[in-house]
């Protein structure tokens, strides 16, 4: 357990708490939006669950075979809202950077921000076209997963469901696991207070 992560500081810890946040309840539908392995987004929830941000709910599925569902707590949705935010400003700095043409307030900016570019683009903050043609005026190369997010459009059917409003639609690509119509819930209704973070198995 990577308790002493500083979650503020990873995007990748981000990237796992909006797709939570949109109903993808296990790890698998994670990977598949994220672009992130399998094994990171394990390792990011347990982090997660351990800092009370996603809450696990164990679920009865067919033939009585027990999983794990993960959902989203109201401190984790506050801590996405605010990094929304905060995100959100950065790139409307970045766009005045680029239509001033000032690429020297660009590659400043880039230089200190480049890590959140894939979750800029995975929530649908920072346009792709736009993210592309930036870096093309910067004569940069994207990194392979902002290539990945770029190509396969993460922020796409995101662009106007930033915020928590995927309730129990998010995902139709594997309906198999979806045995309760209440995978959208925001977990308002979960106490996560009782977790012990020890021994969290997926």
């Amino acid at each position: 357990m990577s308790n002493e992560v500083n979650i503020g500081e990873s995007p990748n810890h981000f990237i796992v708490l909006d797709a939570i946040s949109r109903g993808m309840n296990n790890i698998d539908k994670i990977s598949r939006i994220s672009k992130l392995s399998k094994t990171e987004v394990e390792s990011i929830a347990n982090d997660l669950v351990f800092q009370r941000l996603v809450i696990s709910v164990e679920k009865r599925g067919f033939f009585g075979r027990k999983k794990n569902e993960l959902k989203i707590s109201e401190t984790g949705t506050n801590l996405l809202g605010n990094k929304k935010k905060e995100l959100e400003k950065k790139v409307q700095e970045l766009h005045q950077y680029y239509n001033d043409g000032d690429k020297s307030q660009l590659n400043s900016f880039m230089a200190s921000n480049r890590a959140w570019m894939p979750m800029m683009l995975f929530v649908g903050i920072m346009d792709i076209l736009f993210f592309t043609s930036m870096m093309s005026m910067m004569g940069l190369a994207l990194n392979p997963m902002e290539s990945s997010l770029s190509n396969g459009g993460a922020g796409a059917d995101n662009s106007g469901n930033a915020d928590n409003t995927s309730e129990g639609s998010s995902d139709n690509t594997d309906s198999s696991s979806m045995d309760s119509q209440d995978a959208g819930s925001d977990g308002g209704g979960f106490d996560g207070g009782g977790f012990d973070g020890g021994g969290f198995d997926f």
